[in-house]
């Protein structure tokens, strides 16, 4: 565990209700290294989100970690709670919210924000941290950033509000970025950017990001590794290039198959049939069976799979064509 950044074992999220146990997230694992990002995608209600939140502590109640242990630098951290979850945020994990505004306060300053970040973190007094809140505005991107420091949230375009939340979630030094669907609400062009961005800081800075997104494209070109969630578990794990070439799930593959990404204008787009199964209705087997037209008795009748040291939770994953394995 002391070589990964962030280490998953076994997490579990549970949420009581009246008519019983509801599980958003199911025994996942995974690992994200130094200078790494890890894309998780999936469709909407898949648990990515609430995992993240399960590692930065910000769980809603009545949701609760119920299983599994969450490490990072070595260090377990499923079980802070209050002010030692509190210290931990910011100082050793960074978050960007979909919604730059969630994390932004509207009646303070750009510079105000960033400095009192890192006067609660780091140990600098008020002046360097100024100095260092004008370095971060500009590192990400900020036309003349020492002016701007001046300047509240709603002055600045949406993609310049994300920048500065990177910004913010980067100036007490992290060693991981939770990354939660950073580019869905900007345009295609500012998106680029974004990336780029993150793909930039990750490598000069070494820092860890755990990119949530429903985006392939997105993780195409920005992850190294890529998590597909479904139903609250880990539907494949592996190598970007390889999931995205050859994905051995066929939930995975019916993702790539529904993106222009994959089908480069040689095909038609395949639409998964079906939708993605209630908490509340989550069938026998595979959680998937229903959706999937490689479905057998053993699918619907064996309990879900597990990835178990494989690259895919699936009875039957889905072979490379011999010339390429070749």
């Amino acid at each position: 565990m002391s070589e990964a950044v962030l280490s998953i074992r076994n997490l579990t999220v549970e949420i009581p209700t009246r008519g019983g146990i509801l599980r958003p997230v199911d025994q996942i694992n995974y690992d994200i290294n130094r200078g790494e990002i890890l894309g998780i995608v999936g469709e909407s209600g898949a648990g990515k989100s609430m995992a993240g939140n399960a590692v930065i502590g910000l769980l809603n109640r009545p949701a609760k970690i119920t299983g599994g242990e969450i490490w990072l630098n070595g260090t377990r951290i499923d079980q802070l709670e209050g002010e030692d979850m509190r210290r931990l945020r910011g100082k050793h994990i960074g978050m960007v919210f979909q919604d730059p505004l969630t994390s932004l306060n509207p009646l303070l300053r750009i510079g105000d924000q960033l400095t009192e970040t890192m006067l609660e973190h780091l140990d600098i007094s008020r002046d360097k941290a100024r100095k260092r809140a004008a370095a971060a505005l500009d590192e990400v991107g900020i036309p003349a950033a020492a002016q701007r420091l001046d300047s509240y949230p709603h002055e600045f375009s949406g993609g310049m509000r994300q920048r500065v939340v990177i910004a913010l979630a980067l100036c007490a030094e992290p060693s991981l970025i939770i990354a939660d669907e950073p580019t869905t609400a900007l345009d295609v062009s500012v998106q680029a950017q974004i990336i780029a961005l993150l793909k930039r800081l990750c490598r000069d800075r070494g820092t860890a990001v755990m990119l949530i997104t429903h985006d392939m494209g997105v993780i195409a070109e920005t992850a190294d590794r890529v998590a597909v969630m479904y139903a609250g578990r880990l539907a494949e794990l592996g190598n970007v290039r390889d999931v995205v070439t050859h994905p051995e799930h066929p939930y995975t593959d019916g993702l790539m198959g529904s993106t222009p990404l994959a089908s480069k204008g040689l095909k038609r787009l395949r639409q998964i049939s079906g939708s993605m199964p209630r908490l509340t209705a989550m069938p026998e087997g595979c959680a998937f069976h229903p959706r999937c037209e490689f479905a057998q008795d053993i699918c619907r009748a064996e309990p879900r799979p597990k990835l178990n040291g494989g690259r895919s939770a699936c009875h039957f994953p889905i072979q490379q064509p011999a010339e390429e394995t070749a």
